[in-house]
């Protein structure tokens, strides 16, 4: 199978979550950050700290119109809140768990025992090449990999706390993706889950090509933080190359579960792989969707809720998941064979990890935005659920921007003015 056709979302299993009934909840707490970081959505505004009342209420509303699992307290960066641990503290006693989206830059020893406490489930580290990191500025994602050790170390011996890492797929750091996810194999015990999300900007480099508006106004998207001149950036790195790249190194690798997306219903924008791992012999198997959707469904039945985050301390337990999932998944019964068969391995713990894939807004040839399909990152504006990655849109512009053609000719050949098709089409979007 052509490495670009692969997977073919038919043999995935199609994550069950809904804007009404999703895994996450998207909290951003701030919209201040200590640091910066090349392909930033949000910006920077400095002493942006939302009250422990904007906050409740905000949570108010997520409860009103939204059923989840784990509330991203994000930013901004939400270690530079003073009341972080009171936020965490808010979330836990609602119920939920606390994840945190984090640089980690502020994150000391004290602060950790301090969200431990408050019932942090969860911290979610973005590190990569992309940041003006002070101390390793210029360090390639491998060198990086010695301050995701640290992060990951310093969770670790604070408490059962899940531990993942983000990093922004770029042109150049693409090649890196199976480096970290080898480095993520030899570090099961402390790291769950390895995220890649695929740089986009706001136009998505078709200046050139496309006019936006909002209603019948046309707007300048230059204005936001994301709408940077790319230069030499690919804009349309998308999740199968990135599962190529990775299969280079290990070709079994296999995702099996997947979020479509609103436009181009064959785009994977999310996209999920979970396997049973062996810090020393590496890989045992990959999950088949019989487990994805084994995962989601027991959770739910158990809870009411789709499964967000899960304890190191469940993970580590991957010999007897293998075992009692290996009657439903082929994949999970080659994991437990592998390591059942193998008496010298049977005191090798086995950890589940997870590998998740972000492919973010795709501008289409026509203007229509290819947004992520039941998106787990939908935040509140305004009291309503929005996606968090564009809300500069809102603030900027009081609602989303659609894309149209800058010049269309109907079939006698008069132009028609962008407008007139913009006010044509605005019945038409999916994001009116």
């Amino acid at each position: 199978m052509d490495s670009y056709t692969y997977p073919d979302a038919r043999s995935l299993y199609r994550l069950p979550w809904s804007k009404a009934d999703n895994s996450i909840a998207w909290l951003e707490a701030t919209s201040s950050c200590n640091l910066y970081c090349e392909g930033c959505y949000r910006a920077n505004i400095k002493d942006s700290h939302k009250s422990l009342e904007e906050i409740a209420h905000e949570l108010d509303v997520f409860a009103k119109h939204r059923v989840f699992d784990g509330v991203s307290i994000a930013g901004g960066d939400p270690l530079v809140h003073p009341q972080i641990v009171d936020i965490v503290a808010m979330v836990a006693e609602r119920g939920w768990k606390p994840i945190v989206n984090t640089n980690g830059l502020a994150l000391s020893d004290e602060m950790a025992r301090e969200l431990h406490k408050a019932g942090v489930k969860g911290f979610t580290f973005h590190v990569d090449s992309g940041q003006r990191r002070p101390g390793w500025t210029g360090k390639n994602e491998l060198e990086l990999n010695e301050l995701r050790e640290e992060l990951a170390e310093r969770v670790a011996r604070t408490g059962d706390i899940s531990v993942a890492f983000n990093s922004t797929v770029y042109e150049r750091t693409l090649p890196y993706t199976p480096d970290l996810v080898e480095w993520a194999h030899r570090h099961a015990d402390k790291v769950q889950v390895m995220v890649f999300i695929l740089y986009r900007q706001a136009e998505c480099g078709r200046q050139d090509e496309l006019d936006y508006y909002v209603g019948g106004r046309k707007i300048d998207m230059n204005e936001l933080v994301y709408s940077r001149p790319a230069h030499d950036q690919r804009l349309d790195i998308s999740s199968r190359e990135v599962v190529a790249r990775i299969r280079e190194r290990f070709p079994d690798f296999a995702p099996s579960a997947y979020l479509n997306g609103t436009e181009d219903f064959d785009s994977l924008k999310w996209l999920l792989t979970t396997y049973a791992v062996s810090k020393k012999n590496g890989v045992l198997a990959y999950a088949g969707r019989k487990f994805s959707e084994l995962a989601q469904t027991l959770y739910h039945f158990r809870t009411g809720r789709w499964l967000a985050y899960e304890a190191p301390s469940t993970l580590k337990k991957g010999r007897s998941i293998t075992a009692v999932a290996g009657l439903f998944d082929p994949g999970m019964r080659r994991a437990f064979a592998r390591w059942f068969l193998r008496p010298w391995r049977w005191f090798d713990p086995v950890h589940l990890q997870s590998v998740m894939i972000i492919q973010p807004i795709d501008v289409l040839e026509d203007g229509r935005m290819n947004m992520c399909d039941s998106c787990p990152d939908i935040t509140v504006y305004e009291d309503e659920l929005v996606w968090s990655c564009r809300l500069e849109e809102l603030i900027h512009f009081g609602g989303f921007a659609r894309g149209f053609p800058k010049q269309q000719k109907d079939a006698t050949g008069p132009i028609i003015t962008v407008k007139k098709a913009a006010q044509g089409r605005a019945d038409s979007s999916p994001l009116g």
